[in-house]
């Protein structure tokens, strides 16, 4: 059974939308939240008046715009909601190299919400880099936490040949992922559900993630890293992941840390971690100052910067001698 076929009928709507969506050559480069907001609230952005309005901008629209038999579709689909007499959709269509991603409709307040954004861009060129620069076979990977399953499926295309398993908690992004594999015709994907690596059997060559980092008050899934400052749910990737991965597989972790007087209380956290012979690892920042507005919510009084960082661990297989040298920073 392929991908289209496992499919439910609210799912093969989206997957109809995204075909129709890709052949009219639509494209949308998805911003942060912030920015999101202050483009729709120009006044050029309080009605959809395109198909960019309505799928990547999530502003609401008249009856109409869309041809009567799809807007029927996707309404029976609960894609589409009544929104003060007009219609709006629940998700959003981004694009990512040649490929489209359905994900949450903007505000993304919902608790199970599936996020894509700047991070989810950055992600995926922190993946592409270590598939050009790794020549470790991958037999088996997996994304956790995987969202609307990009990192899933950009591994499937650069490594048809492998395994790719996307998992998460989250029943929705279990969904929207599944619509993704297929719209991307990536046929060694397998979506399951699995609380971090808990649900799953078995080895990887490759292990990705990029968690919620976040300390959020309503702990949303999406958004909430658990802890003080947002990075339990990071720590607790590593830990898990570490030991299921095969000799000479990575670990390709993408967060954010809350910098605290000038520390990295995360990578504090990972040294003591790390310290077996049995890894090698690199980390860095690669951003040291994304989502500033968060500085304002309460628990961040202390924080002086949220920086997104990159920790790759690989484990030294049979055969390889020595160590790897550890990189803090850039």
């Amino acid at each position: 059974m392929n991908q289209e076929e496992q499919l439910g009928a609210d799912e093969l709507v989206l997957l109809q939308l995204g075909r129709r969506l890709q052949a009219d050559g639509y494209r949308f480069i998805t911003p942060t939240p912030v920015t999101h907001q202050r483009v729709n609230d120009r006044a050029a952005g309080q009605q959809a008046r395109t198909m960019r309005d309505v799928f990547g901008w999530s502003r609401p629209f008249e009856p109409g715009l869309l041809p009567a038999e799809e807007q029927k579709q996707l309404q029976q689909a609960g894609v589409l909601e009544a929104n003060h007499g007009q219609l709006k959709s629940r998700v959003r269509w981004s694009s990512l190299d040649d490929l489209l991603f359905v994900h949450s409709g903007f505000p993304t307040e919902a608790a199970d919400s599936v996020f894509f954004g700047p991070d989810t861009y950055r992600f995926a060129q922190l993946i592409h880099s270590h598939l050009q620069h790794s020549f470790a076979p991958i037999r088996r990977a997996v994304d956790i936490g995987c969202g609307a399953g990009v990192g899933a499926i950009v591994i499937a295309r650069a490594r048809r040949e492998a395994e790719v398993l996307a998992v998460d908690i989250n029943p929705a992004a279990l969904r929207l992922t599944s619509v993704n594999a297929a719209l991307a015709e990536v046929a060694n994907v397998t979506v399951e559900p699995s609380d971090v690596l808990q649900d799953v059997d078995g080895n990887f060559d490759l292990i990705v993630a990029n968690p919620p980092y976040m300390a959020d008050p309503a702990e949303r899934a999406y958004r909430h890293g658990g802890g003080a400052f947002g990075a339990q749910l990071s720590l607790r990737i590593v830990e898990q992941a570490l030991y299921r991965l095969a000799p000479g597989g990575s670990l390709v972790l993408y967060t954010g840390v809350a910098m605290i007087d000038g520390r990295d209380p995360f990578l504090e956290e990972l040294s003591s971690r790390l310290e077996s012979p049995m890894f090698g690892w690199t980390y860095r920042e690669l951003d040291p100052d994304v989502f500033g507005e968060e500085l304002l919510t309460p628990g961040y009084q202390r924080v002086e910067r949220i920086a997104v960082v990159a920790l790759i661990v690989t484990r030294i297989g049979p055969g390889i001698g020595g160590s790897v040298e550890s990189v803090a920073g850039e």
